[in-house]
């Protein structure tokens, strides 16, 4: 008995750090994620306000070439990184470094010629993309192709960061070097007259700062230097492209939903429709800040756990992150559909048209996060190939419906496409993730964070819609009467003792 009991307890004993790990990592990628929502939220406020809904659309055009573009040029190289270095030795005699220039080689390549022939196309694509009459469409499409060797450099670095280094380096550059310079540049050019070419350039411009940051984190966990062993094996190549070529197809599917979506409708519908689904997007997206920063700290935790058959412990780390991301993101999300013109009206009266666009969007967001990172948790089991599957099918119903919905609809029809889009991925992507972990995914704890998270809110909610209206009045009222809930929450001794139990404390550097 003793005997067949030790493992138990060691291995009780070992899931309870991994999960403590993921938690102290995950809070500090939370607190990044909330300072990059903040700005990202304060950024899109300079351009809807500065630029007006045709302007605002131009420019989220623009940065939506940039956004598919990127992911597709760095071809999953980024995920890879994450995937992979983990599992390997890091520092000067480590066999880690090696794996830089497999990664950064090809995607460097590919997105030079997607430049140079981007710059080549822009005349004859700017009439597709933006409306008839708008003269900055050729030096925007310019600009944004140009910058993409750039951007896939700062992408693949990052990615490399955050597979070496504590989590607190990728978010001092990637959630707050960034997100700050990019507002106070974009306003200071227009402020200062310039149009929405200069604008997008301000936008741009802290990429390079980004690259010079992560090559400075980068020198001394790879052992960067004279001397350093660079050269790949053959095997090298194999296993991180085997990865990390279905990963392009569906990260460049992932990261451009928004993107695609404003696309469309710029094509199918009109470019004031294009800015507000931009900005109602930009609403949608913010909450999944939340289960950025999360899953920004823990994957190269879970790469690990995976590669070393400790599955029991990575199911558990995933629970954890999924009650939080829950419990922080479903009030979020609830505010959203119920106060949408509220929310919409901080952009400009015209822009509250996109209510019922945003309320479907709430929905698909409830589910994205409901399932938390279980897209990352079927990545870093090597299951690129499923992931792709899932994204590819939310792709086809997203693109197909919008064909359909967004010539009548506008941004509502676009809202729709891509909630059955986003829906269908999740779920896909759920069940792989359930097959090959072995564990089950969804306990007690991830269902009560849904229940509490959706009643506790639902009932403020619709209290405050009740006596204010769901305009910024009812906001404001609903936002004061959740703020004084959580106060005293925070002040029972008993919700402290269960706040303290549940997250570890930040100070010290532990493990990734």
């Amino acid at each position: 008995m003793t005997v067949s009991g030790t493992p138990i307890v060691a291995t009780a004993t070992s899931g309870e750090r991994e999960v403590r790990r993921s938690t102290r990592s995950g809070m500090i990628g939370l607190a990044g994620a909330a300072v990059n929502g903040l700005l990202g939220f304060v950024l899109t406020v300079v351009i809807v306000r500065g630029l007006g809904p045709a302007g605002s659309g131009a420019m989220f055009t623009a940065i939506g070439v940039v956004a598919i573009m990127g992911v597709l040029c760095g071809a999953g190289a980024d995920t890879a990184l994450v995937w992979a270095l983990p599992r390997r030795t890091p520092g000067r005699d480590g066999d880690a470094a090696r794996l830089l220039p497999v990664a950064l080689g090809p995607a460097l390549l590919f997105s030079v010629a997607v430049a140079a022939t981007g710059v080549a196309l822009s005349g004859a694509l700017a009439p597709v993309l933006f409306d008839p009459g708008t003269t900055d469409g050729d030096d925007l499409l310019r600009l944004a192709f140009a910058g993409l060797p750039f951007v896939v450099a700062m992408t693949v670095l990052l990615a490399a960061v955050r597979a070496v280094r504590p989590v607190a380096a990728l978010v001092a550059v990637q959630y707050v070097l960034v997100p700050a310079a990019r507002p106070a540049l974009v306003a200071a050019a227009l402020v200062a007259g310039a149009g929405v070419t200069v604008a997008f350039a301000g936008w741009l411009t802290p990429v390079a700062l980004a690259v010079l940051a992560c090559v400075a984190l980068l020198v001394r966990p790879l052992g960067l230097g004279p001397g350093a062993a660079l050269r790949p094996a053959r095997a090298d190549w194999r296993t991180f492209w085997g990865f990390a070529l279905p990963r392009a197809a569906s990260a460049t599917i992932d990261a451009s939903s928004m993107w695609l979506t404003v696309l469309l409708t710029a094509a199918l519908a009109d470019q004031a429709e294009a800015g507000v689904i931009g900005a109602v997007g930009r609403y949608a997206l913010a909450g999944l800040l939340v289960m950025q920063g999360l899953r920004v700290a823990v994957a190269p935790q879970l790469s690990r756990l995976l590669g070393q058959g400790r599955t029991v412990e990575a199911a558990a780390v995933y629970r954890r992150i999924t009650a939080v991301i829950i419990a922080l993101s479903w009030p979020g999300y609830l505010l959203l559909a119920v106060f949408a013109p509220g929310f919409l009206r901080l952009f400009g009266a015209e822009f509250t048209a996109g209510s019922g666009a945003m309320a479907v969007l709430a929905g698909a967001m409830l589910v994205n996060s409901g399932t938390g990172i279980v897209q990352t948790l079927l990545l870093m089991s090597g299951s690129s190939g499923r992931h792709l599957l899932a994204a590819a099918t939310g792709l086809v119903l997203n693109v197909g419906l919008a064909l359909l919905l967004i010539p009548p609809h506008g941004a509502l029809g676009a809202a729709v496409a891509w909630t059955v889009g986003i829906v269908a991925e999740n779920l896909i992507a759920t069940a792989a993730a359930r097959r090959m972990v072995g564990e089950p995914l969804v306990t007690r704890t991830v269902l009560r964070a849904a229940v509490l998270a959706a009643a506790g809110t639902a009932v403020v909610a619709g209290a405050g819609a009740a006596v204010a209206g769901r305009d910024v009045a009812g906001l404001l009222l609903t936002l004061g009467v959740a703020a004084l809930l959580a106060v005293a929450l925070l002040l029972h001794p008993r919700v402290r003792r269960r706040a303290r139990a549940a997250v570890p404390t930040l100070p010290g550097r532990g493990p990734r």
